[in-house]
């Protein structure tokens, strides 16, 4: 007998969409938007009705994880991808993905922590391309680098701004 550790399985061991979405805490419609991007896969039953394999739970935990670390649906999709899409990612699976999700979150740790400890510099002109303004950043010296948050971003080459 094969062991379950979600809900009851049908006698075709496969689940209905609402059986997922129980379980995973998902709405229907997140399941079937996952399943259109291809992030997760489905059989057809002969009317046509989704029917899931227990093994998209993991796959749907994934992405719920990702997602809450603020990675992009790309970015998971990405991940996913190593793992054959009939199945959820095995314990090292999972490992080798987060080791690969760790410069990511770290990247936009730091830009937060950044936008964090300069977020009281900011004079609200909306400008994000000096550091404190046009009297710390004289003739925009950033702007050298095109447009963007450089200061924020903490870009490499950074003209020095007058104290």
């Amino acid at each position: 007998m094969v062991e379950n550790d979600g809900p009851p399985e049908r006698p075709s061991g496969l689940w209905t969409i609402g059986m997922l979405a129980r379980r995973s805490g998902l709405a229907v419609s997140a399941i079937r938007f996952y399943a259109d991007r291809g992030l997760i896969t489905s059989l057809r039953t002969p009317a046509g009705h989704r029917r899931f394999r227990a093994q998209t739970l993991r796959r749907l935990a994934v992405i719920q994880a990702g997602q809450r670390v603020g990675l992009s649906l790309a970015e998971i999709g990405a991940a996913l991808r190593a793992v054959p899409p009939e199945a959820g990612p095995s314990g090292a699976e999972w490992r080798v993905m987060a080791d690969a999700w760790r410069p990511l979150l770290d990247a936009r740790i730091a830009i937060l922590e950044r936008l964090r400890d300069q977020l009281d510099a900011c004079t609200g002109c909306g400008c994000l391309s000096l550091r404190r303004c046009a009297l710390t950043n004289p003739d925009d010296r950033a702007s050298t680098l095109g447009a963007g948050p450089h200061y924020l971003l903490g870009d490499a080459g950074l003209p020095d701004a007058d104290p």
